[in-house]
């Protein structure tokens, strides 16, 4: 345990501070350690984050997220060159096709059109939308990048420009992610470094605006791991006006704040979050509902589409599946029960990292579509679950390869009878490995979570961390046999570390101290 606190309304006693250094990933991963040989060897002390040299961890995450975006931006730049402007499938053969410069006259920003209040005219949308499919505080995102593209010049010129003025924005939300991500555990603040260095990350950035809601998501969970339950609940609820995958966090939060019997925490997050959302939602619900109604009548609508398992079955089936959002849902809310039951049932209480990535994979999984930025939703919640390099890099690498596999997949599509890219089948196979990815993950962190002996973090003594108000607390609802504590006995249930002793990190975790001090009693 990072800390063992004082709760008052625990009526614990209150037990000293123990010294914690920050982990370095070379400390106890053995991948990365590997690696770091190909630049001189493990970090040295002036590396830790809150360091007085210039080069600490935050510092060399931020630069490299800020070269790795780059990259991104240069992988488009045949797009940006032409491709996106030509039709056809030169802009999937690049695999360098971005929504950003497409709507920025599909759904009228080019023309000055407000978004929700004003109908887009059919002229310039041929997809059928009469207002903007997007949630509120996206649009405003998309609205205010608008505002800064210089009006002059061609349509070409402008979609360009438009596209730069995002990038720039979603670079901002980029560094954001991954200092919010390393501030997260204290006591792992190079837990960001992977974040920087995602190829998902440098390849799916630019491609749609969710890293907007993706940094405000992880901006509630470090405010929860900060124990401020409503600055968490308002920012999850700015984050789900943006997006609507974050209401899943609550969820996350809710399971595991009832074992925790941190009830009164978790219903000011919730209010928290419902004030937030309905802050942003409700003028636009009061002034503009038809317009506000698109993005969810079309998510309800949307049939099965690019990514899903639902597609692999229709095409292989020739089943044209036309209740696939109640099959959706379904198979949603049962992953979710499963979820719920592991919660209960796990013999520690789970890691709020753990349970989050979890909810938001069978999100994943269930999905009716899933589009290549989608992973961004994963990316940090997967560092909090398992901040292991050797499972990430798997299904990252899984990740790289589905993103390949669309474009080529719309090459062929849209290619006329020169049949360039992916054939179905090829397709299917990219779907199929994106899902034993994720999956895979999934696997790993249900491991951990029934055998904490495997987690990472609970290697180092440590109980959640990230988990704000449910870090060293009691259980107060557990079910089953799986369970190895009953209800009222604090997290761990053997004695914490010796006083005055550093928690152990890595291989150091396997030494005891030559003399230790008498144990803490819990």
């Amino acid at each position: 345990m990072t800390s063992v606190r004082d709760r008052e309304e625990d009526g614990r006693q209150e037990l000293p501070e123990l010294p914690a250094r920050p982990v370095r990933p070379t400390d106890e991963d053995p991948m990365a350690a590997t690696a770091s040989e190909l630049i001189g060897g493990p970090a040295g002390k002036h590396a830790e984050a809150g360091g007085h040299r210039w080069w600490n961890a935050l510092r060399v995450m931020v630069l490299v997220v800020i070269g790795m975006f780059a990259l991104g931006m240069v992988q488009k730049v045949p797009c940006y060159n032409g491709a996106w402007f030509q039709g056809g499938d030169p802009q999937y053969i690049h695999a360098c096709y971005s929504d950003i410069p497409h709507l920025y006259h599909d759904r009228g920003f080019a023309s000055d059109v407000v978004p929700y209040f004003d109908s887009i005219p059919g002229s310039l949308s041929g997809s059928g939308f009469h207002h903007l499919e997007y949630p509120v505080l996206t649009g405003l995102f998309m609205e205010v990048a608008s505002w800064l593209t210089p009006h002059g010049g061609s349509m070409q010129h402008r979609s360009q420009i438009y596209w730069v003025v995002n990038s720039g924005m979603l670079l901002l939300c980029a560094i954001a992610l991954v200092v919010l991500v390393s501030r997260t555990n204290r006591r792992r603040p190079w837990d960001g470094l992977f974040i920087a260095l995602s190829p998902a990350l440098a390849l799916s950035a630019t491609v749609n605006w969710d890293l907007f809601a993706v940094a405000l998501a992880a901006a509630g969970l470090l405010m929860w791991s900060r124990s401020r339950p409503a600055a968490a609940g308002a920012l999850i609820g700015l984050a789900a006006a943006a997006k609507l995958y974050p209401v899943l966090l609550l969820l996350a939060l809710g399971l595991l704040c009832l074992r925790a019997g941190r009830m009164r925490a978790f219903g000011t997050t919730l209010a928290a979050a419902v004030g937030a959302w309905l802050v942003v939602n409700l003028p636009v619900i009061l002034l503009a509902r038809s317009g506000w109604e698109e993005f969810y009548t079309y998510s309800r609508t949307r049939g099965v589409d690019y990514g899903s398992v639902w597609l692999i079955i229709m095409q292989r089936t020739g089943n044209p599946l036309t209740g696939v959002s109640a099959y959706a849902a379904a198979l949603l809310i049962l992953l979710c029960a499963g979820i719920a039951a592991l919660t209960f049932y796990a013999p520690r209480r789970p890691r709020l990292g753990q349970i989050a990535f979890l909810v938001v994979a069978a999100l994943i999984v269930s999905n009716k579509v899933y589009s290549p930025q989608y992973v961004l939703w994963l990316l940090p919640l997967a560092v909090l679950a398992r901040p292991r390099w050797r499972d990430l890099l798997v299904w990252q690498g899984a990740e790289v390869l589905y993103f390949i596999a669309i474009w080529m997949q719309l090459a062929y599509v849209n290619g006329g009878t020169k049949h360039h890219g992916l054939s179905a089948d090829g397709y299917h196979l990219a779907i199929a490995l994106h899902l034993a990815g994720v999956l895979y993950l999934c696997a790993v962190v249900v491991r951990d979570v029934l055998r904490p002996e495997h987690d990472v973090l609970r290697q180092g003594g440590e109980d959640d961390p990230a988990g704000g108000v449910l870090d060293g607390a009691e259980d107060a609802f557990v079910l089953g046999f799986l369970a190895e504590e009953e209800p009222g006995q604090p997290y761990p249930a053997e004695q914490p570390y010796p006083a005055g002793q550093p928690y152990p990190a890595g291989p150091a975790a396997d030494a005891a101290p030559a003399e230790p001090e008498p144990p803490y009693e819990a």
